[in-house]
């Protein structure tokens, strides 16, 4: 039987992979986290003026999320492992992400990573909650906002597309931490000094 512990440990490791400083080094970019809000994430690499390089790094950092996840559904639990492994690898690959092992425990806020999770645990919930995102987004241009409304909806939905209460407590527990990963960008929303994203005019 696959341990649930391993399990756990090895999507934690695979979350603890930051794309955005991965990618940066190897585009020769600027370290993220020495510019803009110096998060390590996608937005932050808009920030700093590269689209190819935030695009890589959120397909990197939800591919993340939802590989863990899939592969524990598609392959560990048929051989063997516990059922709950589903629940333990999905937080522990987003935290992953939040807390890396392999850059002093300072990483992104996990937006793009749970996007994945949510992906592979229930398809129309991710892209529920994807909608929530996108929607926002194109009526306030403003990046946080979009994921706090998304972090918001993503437990209400997991009510209506994920069976059992523990993978719905799991998608609560990430909802919360990310919530509490943009403490600062609730506060610059409370004080209007969050930043919009302006369409480019020609």
């Amino acid at each position: 039987m696959i341990s649930l512990i391993l399990l756990a440990i090895a999507a934690y490791l695979l979350g603890s992979l930051s794309f955005a400083v991965v990618v940066s080094r190897l585009m020769g970019l600027p370290d993220p986290r020495t510019f803009g809000s110096r998060n390590p994430g996608a937005t932050n690499m808009l920030r700093g003026g590269n689209r190819w390089a935030a695009a890589w790094v959120l397909l990197g950092d939800a591919l993340k999320g939802w590989l863990a996840v899939w592969l524990t559904a598609a392959v560990a639990i048929p051989m063997g492992a516990a059922p709950q492994s589903l629940a333990a690898v999905a937080l522990a690959v987003f935290i992953g992400h939040g807390y890396p092992v392999f850059f002093g425990f300072k990483g992104g806020k996990g937006v793009a990573t749970a996007l994945g999770v949510l992906l592979a645990l229930a398809p129309p919930l991710g892209l529920c909650t994807l909608i929530v995102w996108v929607s926002v987004m194109a009526v306030t241009r403003i990046s946080s906002l979009s994921a706090l409304c998304a972090s918001v909806a993503a437990p209400l939905l997991g009510l209506l597309f994920l069976q059992g209460g523990l993978l719905r407590l799991t998608v609560l527990g990430m909802a919360i931490i990310l919530l509490a990963h943009h403490h600062s960008n609730i506060r610059k929303l409370l004080r209007g000094e969050e930043t919009v994203f302006r369409k480019k005019t020609q």
